[in-house]
């Protein structure tokens, strides 16, 4: 069934990053700079592949600075800023945009993501065709240990997703979750039911998909790109340096 061009970006932006040893002390993770651009840039440029019809972005550490940085318009795209007042996690984060989202199907991004070989429009597309609750953005790492770093995701025969989990101890799948998903607003109403993670202390992003699963609601996954990169950790910040300037030398 397809949807009115209507969609929303969600991007989470609140984050202090306090694993990354000083570096974010005075300035909001998402302002680190890769290959000449803020860190917050890679998931507003591939925001624009959906046409959106706005970009929400939650914001809370260093707050004014995101602000001062960007404005009020991306490339033409309107930019509204969300205040997360307290950082409670993901979750938390979503449910302080809930108001703005104003009912719209949205797309959510993490602004200290990188994905290389971005395929948003087609997933967009996916996603209208399909009769899903949420369509996740997963990649096929190199190292499937990767899939430590983010969550695990276990499917039937015809691709239907059955279980998330969230780190796990070892890959369960060839496929590593990202933040990159989409979501029909009716999954705005399992939040409040998301169960409180006991050792960290918030809700967790694939509890509250969960919930929706077990509620049979339809949940599927899309290949949205290639490499992946979550920079949470100094070796992560490597990482990145390690393939953006040959990229950006490439013209890619």
């Amino acid at each position: 069934m397809a949807l009115p061009n209507q969609v929303r970006a969600l991007v989470l932006a609140g984050g202090r990053g306090q694993r990354l040893e000083g570096r974010t002390q005075e300035r909001n993770k998402c302002l680190l700079e890769f290959a000449g651009q803020p860190l917050l840039s890679y998931s507003l440029e591939r925001s624009l592949a959906l046409d959106p019809l706005e970009i929400v972005v939650v914001v809370g550490y260093l707050a004014e600075q995101v602000v001062e940085r960007f404005g009020t318009c991306y490339k033409g795209v309107p930019v509204r800023y969300v205040f997360q007042a307290e950082q409670r996690g993901l979750v938390h984060a979503i449910e302080t945009a809930a108001e703005r989202l104003e009912g719209a199907p949205f797309m959510l991004f993490l602004a200290d993501e990188i994905l290389l070989g971005p395929q948003h429009a087609g997933m967009w597309k996916r996603f209208q065709e399909r009769e899903v609750v949420a369509l996740l953005g997963v990649t096929r790492p190199r190292d499937p240990e990767a899939v430590r770093n983010t969550y695990a995701l276990l499917e039937d025969g015809a691709g239907r997703v059955l279980r998330l989990v969230e780190k796990p101890r070892h890959a369960l799948s060839p496929w590593q979750g990202t933040g990159n998903i989409l979501f029909r607003p009716e999954m705005l109403q399992y939040l409040a039911g998301t169960p409180i993670h006991p050792a960290r202390q918030e809700r967790e992003l694939p509890d509250w998909i969960q919930c929706a699963i077990d509620d049979g609601r339809r949940v599927e996954s899309f290949e949205v790109g290639g490499q992946y990169i979550n920079i949470n950790r100094p070796e992560d910040i490597a990482a990145a340096e390690a393939v953006l300037p040959r990229r950006a030398a490439a013209g890619a």
